[in-house]
């Protein structure tokens, strides 16, 4: 279950004219999509702009925050409430029907302790069919296991096996989520 991804570093402050051309096209879609009316032809190919690798039925819903997201991938049927923020520079996978409520952050990476100009990624990823509560935090490396639950306001600093309920800063096993027959 362990995120074994080996690390990626960037130094931001190498940055290529390509890299800051695409960060800005990115920053500037990003910003349209904010102010777009929502269910709407303009909208939607905007944020298939954004995120060329949607699945389909997938919804992501305004106000909404993402850095590098050309490595976000999402699946089909997925739900992402509003004030979702992506940090996306290590990769973020959101499998099919996972449910991402209001104001959660997934962030894949961090600042090397060093250097602050390098910035460390391992990516992040959501599981089929989980739910992640309003306001949690998933931390770079972390992938959720399949059908599992995250509290609201959960800090997630280690993967969640499959079938498992999670809460709390830093989240703790709360329970086992039971199949039904």
């Amino acid at each position: 279950m362990e995120n074994k991804t080996e690390e990626i570093r960037i130094d931001v402050s190498r940055q290529t004219a390509e890299e800051l051309a695409l960060a800005k096209e990115h920053a500037q879609l990003v910003f349209r999509l904010n102010h777009t009316m929502p269910m709407t032809e303009e909208y939607d190919t905007l944020l298939h702009r954004i995120f060329p690798d949607m699945g389909a039925g997938s919804v992501v819903n305004t106000p909404l925050t993402a850095v590098r997201p050309h490595c976000v991938k999402i699946g089909r049927n997925v739900v992402v409430m509003n004030g979702c923020l992506m940090m996306a520079a290590g990769g973020i996978i959101i499998d099919d029907e996972a449910q991402i409520a209001a104001n959660v952050q997934l962030i894949s990476n961090n600042h090397d302790l060093d250097n602050r100009q390098v910035i460390t990624c391992r990516p992040v990823h959501i599981g089929r069919r989980t739910w992640i509560g309003a306001g949690a935090t998933i931390l770079p490396g972390v992938t959720i296991g399949e059908n599992s639950v995250v509290g609201a306001g959960s800090v997630v600093t280690r993967d969640v096996e499959p079938d498992t309920i999670v809460a709390g800063n830093p989240a703790r096993v709360i329970r086992r989520i039971e199949k039904k027959q």
